[in-house]
């Protein structure tokens, strides 16, 4: 495949650059997809599963975090406790009030 560089315009030579890349990200993916079927298909033979051998776990699913404080001027405006505070709460445990007067 002979191409002639000095004949294309920056244009076309970006989006040469852009497809060749693209290219090698999808061989690198193919590649990757063989190998690990390869690996796949020997474990097997052998009696095992893939994730056995390596000790890989699938990852865990954190469950969704429950409201457990309310916004006492807007009710419908909860916290979990996760995460950072929202500015109400804080303003609330300035202001003396306890997390437990704001638990719903």
């Amino acid at each position: 495949m002979n191409v002639d560089l000095n004949a294309m315009s920056l244009k076309e030579l970006k989006e040469l650059q852009g497809q060749v890349a693209k290219a090698i990200a999808n061989f690198e993916d193919r590649k990757k997809k063989a190998a690990l079927a390869e690996l796949e298909e020997k474990a097997r033979e052998l009696g095992f599963s893939l994730a056995e051998l390596t000790g890989a776990t699938a990852p865990r699913k954190r469950a969704p975090a429950t409201a457990r404080f309310a916004n006492p001027a807007n009710p419908a405006d909860t916290w979990s406790g996760r995460g950072r505070k929202p500015r109400w709460f804080a303003e609330a445990l300035a202001a003396g009030r306890k997390p437990e007067d704001l638990a719903i």
